[in-house]
């Protein structure tokens, strides 16, 4: 027998039993449906981090003390706390670097009428806006001279602004903050929620010298450094300058003292633990291609078994094993191919449906569906062999006696 005469009797033999062929390739069709869901998922969630990321800052390089490993000079109050000496040591010293802002953090209950917020925020020169990529939306930033003289001013997030003055616009508006008042000057462009940091709009920003002379007391201040290099390229020599400046101006610290990471250390933490969560979802779903392998390997073995004089009768008119043997795995192969064409279909749709109803962004990949319908063609050869090998084997005489 030729190829071709092969494959119609394969294609009659399905044909003829529509209804178990159809059940034999559910558990393909779900597996592979399964498996193209979960990879967009993944692959979503992993572009959601990206662009968060992204939306943080370009090039950024944040340095800060390390207390856990540095808890014993930190309460020495020497050795590895960042001062702003730091900061204009960093400018002078550093090559590569575009922006720098000191970063301190605070907190408390914003007030306005009857409205109030507890959030935290902080202080910063003008560079950080560009460091962070925050745009205004009303108002406008400080000036260099509300930053020399510490004044009494602040630039809000939309969550907070929205919270505050739900009725009327903020800009020239006084709060409180821990009693302290303070004019709004301007209000943040929205970047809405991240999946690192949280509602990115919940926040304010105050001039760092503002900080230090009204929020911090006789404290020493916790500050950080945010810096934005030239380029992507000049990240690792800006580090490593950074850290060897550091070590040079803090005596007896070690590089296990500082903290000097970049968004490009943070994107590939997070995309790791995506890639990760993402193989997990997937390997769960092929349990289910191999469950519906298992399935076709059944179906087929209870068809050699129904069809044991039939194929005592082709092997009698000249058939030969070879052509028994591939007539079974093209049936095998055919039922995983068709559903995994189908669990595509099913994969694209519940992809989007998911998609649509958490708001959750799903991206299907042309590697995604080639691995599905790869592993579901693999799987239809595996499972399909030993039942054709079978049926391939069986007695002339014994298949033409069977009742």
């Amino acid at each position: 027998m030729n190829i071709f005469d092969i494959f119609k009797v394969a294609f009659k033999s399905l044909l003829k039993n529509k209804t178990r062929t159809l059940l034999t390739m559910l558990g393909i069709i779900i597996g592979v449906g399964a498996v193209i869901t979960m990879l967009a998922i993944g692959e979503g969630a992993k572009r959601i981090v990206e662009d968060q990321i992204q939306s943080m800052g370009t090039n950024v390089i944040t340095v800060r003390s390390n207390f856990q490993t540095g808890a014993v000079r930190t309460e020495a109050g020497s050795g590895n706390r960042l001062s702003l000496a730091d900061v204009d040591a960093i400018i002078d010293n550093v090559e590569g670097i575009n922006y720098i802002s000191p970063v301190i953090g605070t907190w408390g209950q914003l007030r306005h009428r009857n409205y109030n917020w507890r959030t935290g925020g902080v202080g910063v020169d003008l560079d950080y806006f560009f460091i962070r990529n925050y745009e205004i939306e009303d108002g406008q930033m400080f000036s260099t001279q509300d930053i020399n003289s510490g004044a009494k001013v602040i630039i809000l997030g939309k969550t907070i602004a929205d919270a505050l003055f739900p009725d009327e616009d903020p800009i020239g508006q006084n709060i409180r903050l821990r009693n302290t008042p303070l004019r709004v000057v301007g209000v943040l462009r929205g970047k809405g929620q991240s999946a690192v940091s949280g509602d990115l709009d919940d926040i304010f920003l105050l001039p760092y010298t503002t900080v230090l002379q009204r929020f911090t007391g006789w404290r020493q201040p916790f500050i950080s450094i945010n810096v934005s290099t030239i380029s992507q390229g000049a990240i690792p020599y800006v580090q490593r300058e950074i850290m060897q400046l550091l070590l040079s101006r803090h005596r007896g610290t070690t590089e296990e003292d500082f903290l000097v990471n970049s968004q490009t250390d943070m994107a590939e933490m997070a995309n790791s633990v995506s890639h990760t969560m993402t193989l997990l979802l997937a390997s769960i779903a092929g349990i289910s291609l191999v469950v519906g392998g298992i399935g076709i390997m059944n179906i087929m073995l209870v068809s050699v078994t129904e069809r044991i004089k039939e194929i005592g009768l082709r092997m009698a008119v000249g058939a030969k094993k070879n052509d028994v043997l591939l007539q079974f795995i093209i049936e095998a192969i055919f039922i995983s191919v068709l559903g995994g064409i189908i669990g595509i279909l099913l994969g694209s749709v519940c992809t989007n449906l998911l998609g649509n109803l958490m708001n959750w962004n799903t991206e299907i990949t042309i590697w995604s569906v080639i691995l599905a319908v790869s592993f579901s063609c693999i799987i239809g050869v595996f499972f399909g062999w030993y039942p054709a090998r079978k049926a391939a084997n069986l007695n002339l005489i014994d298949a033409l006696r069977y009742e």
